[in-house]
């Protein structure tokens, strides 16, 4: 794990933003395309602000969320809307987006063929994570029935994924796909976190999910 602490917050921001563009377009170079998978919540929107902004061949370059909640795309939980808001506008709203709520009744009948829209997608270019404060990442929750076939190294592209503590079903980018991107990014913020990381690192990633991305992760955290 490689840590890399920053001065502020708005600086962290200022050089992820920087490091995603330069990792996407430096793939660009040499490939068709370029894949990037982005978290939900509010934690990397100044991440989005920046690099909605930035000179990249977006045309060339596809978003995919980490995870999703099996809302509509307008919900106020939806993790689309806010993709929509922070990131899919100004220079970088012509990338192309697959989105995973289908509107479809559940996501266990949309999970096979979203995987599907993605696999055409893989490996990942670059993977941007987060962390919850129950060590989650994606939503791959420590409480989650269905972890396990998630870690595992033959898990689907996509899964559905339930939990007490996600409140909605979800539908999440399994383990093994996100640990195959060319490049792992994990952000936090404030010292609250930086400790559970401490913790994490301590844990395997049934009782920690994040542990599973910790060996091959950039993390970027300020306080």
């Amino acid at each position: 794990m490689e840590l890399i602490e920053y001065p502020d917050r708005d600086f962290l921001a200022l050089s992820l933003a920087g490091k995603i563009a330069g990792q996407l377009s430096q793939h660009l170079r040499t490939a068709e395309g370029a894949s990037l998978c982005v978290p939900g919540g509010a934690t990397p929107t100044p991440v989005f602000e920046t690099l909605s902004g930035t000179e990249l061949d977006w045309g060339r370059v596809t978003v995919i969320l980490g995870d999703e909640r099996w809302v509509d795309g307008e919900h106020p939980r939806s993790n689309a809307r806010l993709l929509r808001r922070h990131l899919l506008k100004d220079k970088a709203a012509v990338a192309n987006h697959i989105p995973l709520f289908t509107g479809e009744v559940d996501p266990e009948t949309a999970a096979e063929g979203v995987g599907a829209r993605i696999t055409p997608h893989l490996p990942l270019t670059v993977v941007l994570l987060g962390m919850g404060h129950d060590m989650h990442t994606a939503s791959l929750f420590p409480d989650a029935p269905m972890l396990a076939q998630a870690l595992a190294p033959a898990a689907p592209p996509v899964m559905p994924m339930r939990a007490e503590s996600a409140g909605e079903p979800r539908i999440t980018l399994s383990a093994p796909v996100l640990r195959d991107a060319l490049a792992v990014h994990l952000m936090i913020l404030g010292p609250e976190k930086r400790e559970i990381l401490d913790r994490a690192l301590t844990l395997p990633p049934e009782q920690a999910p994040i542990r599973a991305f910790l060996d091959i992760a950039t993390v970027h955290w300020a306080e």
